[in-house]
């Protein structure tokens, strides 16, 4: 067995994971990464404060920025599933913009891949939409993505 073949078992059963207990690993994923940015936000801090670099300014505030994205996260289980909402309508938005913009390029085959750009990044904002509306789907999401990307790196001989 290769690294590839592991990595597509573990990502397969983390998947599974997030399919059968949506709500404990997205409160398990949300604590951890919020733990992560508190870390992240300390570092950053002292690092400006103490580091002597030209940059503490910077430092300081980006590691404020990233101490409040974790107490956020830590704080409400919630916070992943609105992310991934948001991340949904932004790819959505920008996709009907690229989708519009390839309908005036000019050959017919860039036409027809913007109307199905256009009807993909319905869909995109569709799946915001619910994933507001109902956050349980966010993990399932997330977990049928995970199994897909484990059976292909089980599956691909590299």
């Amino acid at each position: 067995m290769n690294n590839n073949q592991i990595l597509g078992i573990l990502s397969t059963i983390l998947g599974l994971i997030f399919i059968v207990a949506p709500v404990f690993s997205t409160a398990l994923a949300s604590t951890l990464l919020g733990i992560s940015f508190l870390l992240l936000g300390i570092f950053s801090i002292l690092t400006g404060i103490f580091g002597g670099t030209g940059m503490g300014g910077l430092l300081i505030i980006s590691g404020i920025l990233a101490a409040i994205l974790g107490f956020i996260l830590t704080t409400n289980i919630f916070a992943i599933p609105i992310i991934i909402a948001f991340q949904f309508y932004i790819i959505g938005f920008l996709m009907i913009l690229m989708g519009i913009a390839g309908l005036f390029a000019g050959d017919q085959i860039s036409k027809i891949l913007s109307i199905l750009m256009i009807i993909l990044a319905i869909v995109m904002i569709a799946l915001g939409v619910l994933t507001i509306d109902n956050p349980i789907i966010a993990p399932i999401l997330m977990g049928a993505s995970l199994i897909v990307e484990g059976v292909n790196l089980f599956v691909i001989k590299v």
